[in-house]
């Protein structure tokens, strides 16, 4: 008889990859087989998503791209072969829960998870239960999917999750107390913050609750892109964010897809990554721009943002609802 071992958090410190802030996706998937691996990216159709898309499509995984609009998605990814493009809404709860039941359904193990998609610093929205918009999309609808996922990460032969964060988690964490800005008042910048922490907290919980049924979970900085998720930032602002040194889209897919296969990252988790390794830790923003603060990492944070994250969902992570 044979015992599980104990939960071991991962150091949160560089392994000399031997990839760096220029690598590409291509690049860091070279000699890297996905024939027979089944990946879900979700907004894999904008931005740095088509790129993450197409690179584990072209090393053989098929790739599952759910799109809150089928069409723009279709016409994005035309031409890159192994893709599924299905109907999903974060902010939806029926949609999220809609799509999962259809994977579950085609009994497939699900080798790949990127939590890609997300929106930056809109004005005031809120979904149809009253969330603030950007804690609804990139926390909690992430949040909801990955657990109506666990049914098929578990059946997968080590699962990985790859949550894309950013370094805008520097600005600000968690307020527990008022998360949605219902009596504080709205701050597009400290919303996106937080939004960015909660993806961090979201992977380290996760990684902990993955580890005996070897799914582990990474965070993601994928650096300084210009997509569409800057539509609502002027130029004077993206400077005043400290955002000087673009990456392009290919270079930007190469932290997660790295997290999603790469063998250095075997019987590790629960790490922020950046530039294709695991990230420095650090105090202050003008350390290090792609380091990560302790407050996105601490495992008390972590598990006070589950339990809400239940409560918000009413999602408990067995696959069912409350």
């Amino acid at each position: 008889m044979t015992t599980q071992k104990s939960y071991q958090i991962t150091p949160q410190k560089p392994i000399s990859s031997g990839f760096s802030k220029d690598s590409t996706a291509a690049e860091v998937l070279e000699g890297i087989d996905l024939t027979g691996k089944t990946a879900i990216v979700t907004g894999g159709y904008s931005g740095i998503g088509i790129e993450t898309t197409r690179a584990l499509a072209d090393r053989g995984a098929v790739v599952i791209v759910p799109a809150r609009s089928v069409d723009k998605a279709e016409t994005s990814l035309k031409g890159i072969p192994n893709v599924e493009i299905e109907t999903l809404d974060l902010m939806d709860p029926g949609s999220i829960d809609a799509f999962a039941d259809r994977f579950l359904e085609s009994e497939r193990p699900l080798d790949i998870l990127i939590n890609n998609a997300g929106i930056m610093t809109p004005p005031l929205m809120r979904d149809a239960r009253g969330y603030e918009s950007q804690f609804a999309t990139n926390h909690l609808g992430h949040f909801q999917l990955t657990a109506r996922l666990w049914p098929a990460l578990k059946q997968a032969d080590g699962a990985r999750v790859v949550t894309v964060s950013s370094a805008a988690h520097m600005y600000g964490g968690i307020d527990f107390d008022d998360p949605n800005f219902e009596t504080r008042e709205y701050n597009k910048g400290l919303a996106y913050a937080q939004s960015k922490s909660a993806n961090a907290l979201f992977t380290a919980g996760l990684d902990k609750r993955g580890y005996a049924h070897h799914i582990r979970a990474f965070a993601v900085h994928p650096g300084g892109i210009k997509t569409d998720l800057f539509r609502y930032i002027s130029e004077a602002e993206a400077g005043g964010g400290g955002i000087t040194d673009f990456k392009t889209e290919e270079q930007g897919a190469a932290t997660s897809v790295w997290c999603a296969t790469d063998p250095q990252l075997n019987n590790r988790g629960g790490v922020y990554c950046a530039d294709a390794d695991i990230a420095e830790t650090a105090s202050s923003m003008d350390d290090m721009p792609n380091a990560v603060f302790e407050h996105a990492l601490d495992p008390h944070l972590a598990e006070r943002l589950w339990e809400l994250s239940e409560d918000l969902t009413g999602v408990a992570f067995s696959g069912g609802s409350r």
